[in-house]
């Protein structure tokens, strides 16, 4: 019987855990750096956003990104983009663009996804980049 109880115990105390794990909502997806490629491409208006500072991203980046720092003012930008697009967010190594992330996200944006270890991972895993080019002025 004390047997039998105590496997009750631990089961209601495993499920209470699980549940309340669960409640937690998903604010964004962070992807590895095939699925997010993936999803970008399948994606009908997305909009790839480098968060680094000016100075990284002049170095390399992903194509077609636009730079946001996260060090901005993230509360114009989301006020200047669609709630339609997808927004591909990332950064050197994720820890940036997963507070961007969360941060659209709370300001309604659904469809928002991070690279998971940051354009590092991107190039660890073979994906292209590129240099930024600076227009020159005439």
């Amino acid at each position: 019987m004390k047997q039998l109880s105590l496997t009750g115990l631990v089961l209601i105390l495993f499920g209470g855990i699980l549940s309340a794990q669960s409640s937690e909502p998903i604010k964004y997806q962070s992807l590895e750096p095939y699925d997010f490629h993936m999803e970008y491409l399948k994606a009908d208006s997305a909009i790839m956003i480098d968060v680094r500072e000016h100075f990284e991203f002049r170095g390399r980046k992903i194509r077609d990104a636009v730079n946001i720092p996260s060090s901005n003012n993230l509360e114009y930008s989301a006020d200047t983009i669609s709630k339609n697009y997808s927004l591909f967010f990332y950064c050197t190594t994720d820890y940036r663009s997963r507070r961007v992330a969360e941060y659209f996200h709370d300001q309604g944006f659904e469809k928002v996804y991070n690279l998971e270890g940051g354009i590092a991972a991107w190039k660890k895993d073979g994906f292209p980049v590129t240099k930024h080019i600076k227009k020159k002025r005439k």
